[in-house]
Order: C-alpha cells, then sequence, then structure tokens
C-alpha cells in the first residue's frame, strides 16, 4: 500500500481507504503493536474483558447504549444480529420485517437481503419500493417474527412520492407485539450533526427506541474498520456470547485506534466536515499562486467546488469546498507520482479538492504537481 493524497473532495472514499486515521489514533496502533493489556486485568494480574477501554470509550460516546459491543465491520455486526436472533438450526430461520425499499446493495455487490439469508434468517419484505406505511409492518409482525429492522439507504436516495416509517413508531408497534426493532444507521454517527441534518445517528435512535444500532465505525465516526452494535443490555451480552461472535472478533490493534477515535482529539473526517468553505477558497487560492510563480505562468487557478461525504452516508448532500483547478492532463501523472494525488476530472479540468486534504498536506501537494511542472 502508498500513502495517497485524496484531493477527489469526496470525505469518506471507500477505494481509498474510507476514513483516515487520527494522529492519536496512529499512536495508539503503535502503542497496540507490542505487548498490552487488551485482556489483562493490571491490578489483579488475571484476564480482564477483552477491550474494557475501547468498550468504555464507545459506552460513554452514546450514553443512551446500556450495552456495546465491537465486531470487525458493519456488515458483520447486522450478520451477527441475524444469526443470534433469527436463524434456526432445526429448519427455516425466524423471520426479519424489513421495508422492501430498505433491502439495499452495498459496496462490490454485495446485499443486504443476501448477507441476512446467508445465517439462516428469513425476510418477511413489506412496502413497496417508494413506500412502506405502519399498518404494513403491523400486518406482518407474528410469532415468527425475530425482529423488526429498519435499513438507513446511506448509499442513494429514493425521491419524490414516498413514504418511510419512523423509528419512533416502529417501536411502539414492537412493544406490543413484544419483538426488538434494530435499526442499521450504516455511516457510525453517534450524534447529530448539524451538516447532515437528514442522516440518522445512533443517539436519536436509541432515544426514539431501537433496541439495537448498528453501524461502522470506519466512516462519519472517523475511526478504523469495525462494527458497531449498541443498544439494549440484554441483547448486546447475548449477542457477545453467541458462538458467531467469536468468528466476528476484532484485533487488539483495531480496539487501540477506535478508543483514541473516541477519547483523543477531533479525528480527520469530523474535521473535514467542519471546513469553513471560505477557509478553503484561501488555501486554493495561496496554492494556485505558488504553482503560477513556479511555472511563469497561469497554470493553476482556485475555484469554488462541491465535495460529498461519498461512502459515509447522506447521499445527495452537497459539501461547498474549494479546489485547485489544473489541465486535465495531469491527473494521470499525478496518481503515478512519488505521493500520489488523486483528484477528479470536471468540465475538461482536473480539480484537486481541498475539502479532504489537511491543511499540514498543502506543502505535499504543491510539491507533487511543482515536479509535474518542471518535467513538462
Amino acid at each position: 500500500m502508498r500513502q495517497v493524497l485524496n484531493a477527489t473532495g469526496v470525505v469518506v472514499h471507500t477505494n481509498l481507504g474510507r476514513a483516515p486515521l487520527s494522529a492519536a489514533a496512529i499512536e495508539a496502533l503503535r502503542t497496540a503493536a507490542g505487548p498490552t493489556d487488551v485482556e489483562l486485568d493490571l491490578a489483579t494480574g488475571r484476564r480482564g474483558p477483552r477491550g474494557a477501554a475501547a468498550l468504555a470509550a464507545l459506552a460513554a460516546a452514546v450514553p443512551d447504549a446500556a450495552g456495546v459491543h465491537v465486531v470487525n465491520n458493519g456488515a458483520a455486526a447486522l450478520a451477527l444480529v441475524a444469526c443470534a436472533l433469527a436463524s434456526s438450526a432445526d429448519g427455516p430461520g425466524r423471520e426479519i420485517v424489513v421495508a422492501r425499499g430498505e433491502l439495499v446493495e452495498i459496496g462490490d455487490g454485495f446485499r443486504i437481503p443476501d448477507l441476512l439469508e446467508s445465517v439462516g434468517a428469513r425476510l418477511r419484505e413489506v412496502g413497496t419500493t417508494n413506500r412502506v406505511r405502519l399498518s404494513d409492518y403491523a400486518a406482518a409482525v407474528g410469532e415468527r417474527t425475530a425482529f423488526v429492522l429498519k435499513v438507513h439507504p446511506s448509499n442513494f436516495r429514493v425521491e419524490g412520492f414516498t413514504s418511510a416509517v419512523p423509528v419512533a413508531d416502529l417501536a411502539g408497534l414492537a412493544r406490543e407485539s413484544d419483538v426488538p426493532v434494530v435499526v442499521d444507521i450504516g455511516s457510525g454517527l453517534l450524534a447529530p450533526h448539524p451538516r447532515l441534518p437528514d442522516e440518522p445517528d445512533a443517539a436519536t435512535c436509541l432515544a426514539a427506541g431501537a433496541d439495537l444500532v448498528t453501524a461502522s465505525g470506519d466512516k462519519l465516526l472517523g475511526g478504523p474498520q469495525c462494527g458497531l452494535l449498541l443498544g439494549r443490555g440484554d441483547l448486546v451480552e447475548s449477542l457477545r456470547r453467541h458462538p458467531f461472535a467469536r468468528a466476528l472478533r476484532v484485533d487488539k490493534l483495531t480496539l487501540a485506534a477506535l478508543e483514541a477515535t473516541l477519547t483523543g482529539p477531533t479525528p480527520p473526517v469530523p474535521e473535514a466536515l467542519a471546513q469553513r468553505p471560505e477557509e478553503l477558497l484561501t488555501r486554493a487560492r495561496r496554492i494556485a499562486q505558488g504553482l503560477n510563480a513556479h511555472a511563469g505562468a497561469d497554470v493553476a487557478e482556485a475555484v469554488c467546488s462541491a465535495g460529498a461525504v461519498g461512502g459515509g452516508g447522506a447521499p445527495g448532500v452537497t459539501i461547498q469546498s474549494a479546489a485547485v483547478a489544473l489541465p486535465a492532463g495531469l491527473a494521470d501523472p499525478l496518481r503515478s507520482a512519488e505521493t500520489p494525488v488523486v483528484g477528479r476530472v470536471h468540465d475538461g479540468r482536473l480539480l484537486l479538492d481541498l475539502l479532504a486534504v489537511p491543511e499540514s498536506e498543502d506543502e505535499a501537494l504543491t510539491e507533487a504537481v511543482r515536479r509535474l511542472i518542471a518535467d513538462a
């Protein structure tokens, strides 16, 4: 693997490894590379709960969750729930009631319904592609229902003649039927974010009555790849003790990086989302002026641009940003540079968007372009 500068304007770029880790998380990885107290109680010298510090940090970040657990990715979190609550060794599994419009396909062609059925669960689809009502869920919930599932479509939007059922309404129905409600928020947003008002978060879903929330740690949370399970203490404990949970266990490096992400300074992803467009434009102008002075000609221009969250969620949400515009022919050579710079070609120009580029990397980005200009 090679370090890459993400100048695409996509904050959480799946092909570039999703969330870049914070300096605190990187330092935690160095510490965790050697012997650690990952399963040792230093006070007693006896075996302790695995990853206790990371789990405590996660619990502190989501106070409404009575129980928390971590597995190796978001899909694994949902698979563990389905395996523990809906599969059966004696025949067809119990049913998961889910809206037809929420049976999404995630990365690399993998599909949520295939994932759930692969562990022995059965799906009970309700509603239509664009509309589902509470009455649809009520008609489907019965004695074979394992849980009601709500999946956030984090990589697409359905607009127009649509309707969905809020978590609070599903929770009321579930309480009457004595079945849990599981919400897969996908993005890993733990609390509401002012720039992403329509993106579901764990705290709000739990406060609305969700029994379990599943999410990814390497998206909007800005941490390492992992799957988060948050919610009712008894349910989370049953998931933690399920035999399948052992196959999904995270290593000490993931636990260390997650703990540092939750307890340390703001990680790069939330930092990028907090960037002010006028400050990004000031940086873009400074870089463009430096490149033009070096080339002795106007080869670069600072322009306003539109960034995106990307694989982290918030599909269709535009984030105001700024970029350095260059000739499109520089796109391929920059990707082959000593430190590859990945931008995007738009309207015949290469845009090096600064939304996901830390200011500390401006000089490295500038130097990569300078070298190409010198070669030309």
